[in-house]
């Protein structure tokens, strides 16, 4: 499942943008967002989502379960 930001949350720090392998984050009205079609949960870059790992306030980088987990191509 491609990884969300929870906005209300988002500090606007922007320590999660430039870590993303995919260019999946931007800033969009004053928090950033997750494109969900280009968020790969960072599969084959690194062992962890790099957003949440680099973001300052817990949970704000998650999950988003209503679309499906990144399927890598065969």
């Amino acid at each position: 499942m491609p990884f969300k930001i929870i906005a209300s949350q988002c500090t606007s720090c922007s320590a999660c943008e430039p870590l993303c392998p995919n260019v999946a984050i931007s800033e969009k009205g004053g928090s950033f967002v997750i494109e969900a079609a280009k968020c790969t949960e960072c599969v084959g870059h690194f062992d962890e989502p790099q957003c949440a790992a680099a973001c300052p306030v817990d949970n704000t980088c998650v999950v988003d379960t209503s679309l499906p987990r990144y399927q890598p191509p065969a």
